[in-house]
């Protein structure tokens, strides 16, 4: 764009030299590079960003590096400090990297706040940490703000199946019906199931219970819950009625498995008005928390791996376990659940138990890198003296 034939770029150049940028305000032409007027080391100072302003250029300024607001909660460590002149303009600029040394640049000072950054996730849309011992919140983002939950809503679903195997209404080897053409087209299909009802084969509920717990499966929870209550609504009914003697002000269900309405439609399981479970992290830890205190097996289920059930692999999608991708030994992970529909994005609910401390449960909800960003926040979680034994 061009004002009587003199182009933007030109104009702010022009803009610049006649106010005569100080030390003060950063520099904004970057096209011809800029010279160093001097430069000095200096001790290692850690700073973080001051607001969602600013850059991390190389010297010369000829080629951004990256911008400051796609880093929300690193630390910089300045180990250099440089007076940069372009035109008749000078700033004071730092030398910074971020802890791994991955990223690193020039940036101007004003930019950024002394001090290491304060603890924080980037990607997901709510979380939370909560001590599993005294149920108290030690860290959350929108804690309340009920979401789509995807698949982690089986927790509820088998909180309610173990409590019927641990009543005298039901046991383990209990056979369930699985004959429901929806239930087993459901299983037939990849991308709304994948564990298959064979005809020829009586499915236990403790079989189905594995199905659901490691391999996520959804026409194995919505079977469960139909043995659980008599019908698919009756339970979700169940569900509701749960979540409300539990006191959870922002919990929502209207599906056994965390399948949406809209996916579940076509099978003959849609229920309710809402398209989804919804559910805010405290309540899902929350949940969570009545899961394990009431029924640990699920802690010693939850270590699994893999399990063959009727052939089929039901493997364990966590992958802060043993042997797996993001896996610490400190923390000590031995659950939680997994879940992502397109709608709720990437949802995990984990819990594990460092030495010396109290268990801790986290939720992170709509993550992009819920094992990245749990693990983060489980170690954030054990800074707290209050979850010491």
């Amino acid at each position: 764009m061009t004002i009587s034939g003199i182009k933007w770029g030109a104009l702010a150049l022009l803009v610049t030299a006649t106010l005569g940028v100080t030390g003060t305000q950063p520099l904004t032409a970057h096209a011809a590079g800029y010279t160093t007027v001097k430069s000095q080391s200096m001790k290692k100072t850690s700073y973080h960003r001051k607001g969602t302003s600013g850059a991390l250029y190389n010297q010369r300024h000829t080629q951004k590096v990256t911008n400051l607001k796609t880093y929300p909660y690193t630390t910089w460590y300045a180990t250099k400090k440089a007076t940069l002149k372009h035109g008749n303009s000078k700033g004071i600029y730092y030398y910074v990297a971020n802890k791994a040394g991955s990223v690193k640049g020039w940036v101007w000072h004003g930019y950024l706040k002394k001090g290491k950054s304060p603890f924080g996730l980037k990607y997901a849309k709510g979380a939370v940490a909560m001590d599993a011992k005294t149920g108290k919140v030690v860290w959350s983002k929108n804690a309340n703000t009920a979401r789509a939950i995807a698949s982690t809503s089986k927790l509820m679903t088998l909180y309610l199946t173990l409590k019927k195997v641990n009543s005298s209404s039901g046991s383990w080897n209990d056979v369930v019906s699985t004959s429901s053409k929806g239930l087993r087209a459901m299983g037939n299909n990849a991308s709304v199931g994948g564990f298959k009802f064979k005809s020829g084969h009586k499915y236990t509920v403790k079989e189905l219970y594995y199905a659901a717990y490691l391999d996520s499966s959804n026409n194995a929870a919505i079977a469960l819950g139909r043995w659980v209550a008599g019908s698919n609504a009756k339970f979700i009914k169940q569900m509701n009625a749960q979540a409300k003697a539990w006191k959870l002000g922002h919990a929502s269900f209207v599906s056994a498995s965390g399948l949406e309405n809209s996916d579940l439609k076509a099978y003959g399981y849609s229920y309710g008005s809402a398209n989804a479970n919804k559910v805010s992290p405290k309540d899902l830890a929350l949940i969570a928390r009545h899961l394990i205190t009431d029924y640990p097996r699920v802690l010693t289920d939850g270590k699994i791996g893999s399990k063959t059930v009727d052939g089929q692999l039901c493997y364990n999608y966590n992958n802060l376990l043993k042997g797996r991708k993001y896996y610490q030994a400190s923390l000590n992970v031995d659950g939680l659940k997994t879940g992502y529909t397109p709608l709720a994005g990437y949802c995990f609910v984990g819990t594990g138990q460092k030495s010396g401390k109290h268990r801790v449960i986290t939720v992170v909800l709509h993550d992009e890198n819920e094992f990245t960003e749990t693990r983060s926040l489980m170690n954030h979680a054990y800074t707290y003296q209050s979850m010491a034994d």
